[in-house]
């Protein structure tokens, strides 16, 4: 199965740039408590994205891949939270943080769109 937005762009692609631009902003966080907490937790979140559109891409079913799609969804979602955080309480505001909280809200919306454009096929 080809995963691709309405533009044609590959989202497995985007959403594996999207994890290696989270790495690098990880590595500019403060070195505090804070700083290594909320690193840990978005960097989990914001490669598991991936890692799991990825893995949906090789479904064994449509099940399986809407299965797989909306874990990858629940963990964009989650990375969305933890770069609000990370903006909010100041530990990193500039122009790529704001940049991967935009990117992150339109990788929720892609994949919302290509789990609801799949449920409907089944029906």
């Amino acid at each position: 199965m080809r995963l691709r937005s309405s533009k044609g762009e590959n989202i497995r692609e985007r959403t594996f740039r999207f994890g290696v631009r989270i790495v690098k902003m990880v590595n500019r966080l403060p070195r505090t408590a804070a700083g290594f907490a909320l690193g840990n937790q978005v960097i989990r979140s914001g490669t598991a994205i991936g890692a799991n559109v990825e893995e949906a891409d090789a479904a064994e079913s449509r099940e399986d891949f809407v299965h797989k799609m909306k874990i990858a969804l629940k963990e964009a979602q989650e990375t969305r939270y933890w770069l609000r955080t990370i903006i909010e309480a100041e530990l990193l505001v500039d122009e790529e943080t704001q940049s991967l909280l935009k990117e992150c809200d339109e990788i929720v919306r892609i994949l919302h769109t290509i789990i609801a454009n799949t449920v409907k096929i089944n029906r």
